[in-house]
């Protein structure tokens, strides 16, 4: 695990060492561990809670709070006490994309410029905030004061390119990747700091340390079934 974080060694062991219990119980025949298959949906209950927790926006909550309602509903048909077939709810998934069309410059602007195709442009803005759900985001940074923000992707990408952009001390950059992927360029003057965590997913980073380390960029959030990808 290069470049992990104790987080991530934690996270990874835990996840490991949980379907080894689950399987010997099932081994054993101690308990039908495939009962607890019926609970699947929960996993985008913890998605969503996760985006909930690390959000600095209210885009942010409304992302994971999309997460936990799809997880409730789908957990509560799976144990029966409601009943639907995917067949009468999929006009939902129009709605949805609906919203998305309406919202994209919310999604994915934040405090940032953005241009007539709804991409990042570059600008003096500190802070972003961008997202890319069911599509592609990309465009570029140039502050010359950058102190991190959001980003998050989901079923899509993000590519954003800060290498035209300045760090005074350090800056934040919270991620969230589910079943997306992000692509950082940053400057060969930044060092990296990895505190990112990847559930089945990889943060690669790629970029060459820098001699002076004054400038910091701190990667934070979650990378599931994901990947992200940080390079000079």
């Amino acid at each position: 695990m290069k470049n992990a974080s104790p987080q991530q060694r934690v996270l990874l062991g835990a996840f490991i060492l949980i379907i080894g219990v689950f399987a010997m119980i099932d081994n054993l025949n101690i308990f039908n561990s495939r009962n607890f298959l019926q609970f699947w949906p929960v996993v985008f209950i913890v998605i969503g809670g996760l985006k909930i927790s690390q959000a600095s926006n209210s885009s942010g909550q409304l992302i994971g709070g999309a997460f936990v309602f799809a997880g409730i509903i789908m957990t509560l048909n799976h144990i029966g006490i409601i009943s639907f077939g995917m067949h009468d709810f999929w006009p939902i998934f129009l709605i949805l994309g609906g919203l998305i069309v309406i919202f994209k410059d919310r999604l994915t602007s934040g405090n940032n410029n953005t241009g007539s195709n709804g991409l990042l442009s570059s600008g003096s803005d500190s802070t972003i905030n961008v997202a890319a759900i069911m599509s592609g985001n990309q465009g570029k940074i140039s502050s010359p004061d950058f102190r991190g923000g959001e980003i998050t992707a989901i079923m899509g990408g993000v590519e954003l390119d800060l290498r035209g952009a300045s760090i005074q001390s350090e800056a934040v950059l919270n991620v969230f990747a589910v079943w997306g992927g992000i692509v950082l360029k940053v400057p060969n003057d930044w060092t990296v700091i990895n505190n990112g965590v990847a559930i089945m997913a990889g943060i690669d980073d790629k970029t060459v340390p820098a001699m002076n380390s004054n400038k910091r960029l701190v990667i934070t959030g979650y990378a599931i079934m994901g990947g992200m990808e940080i390079k000079n």
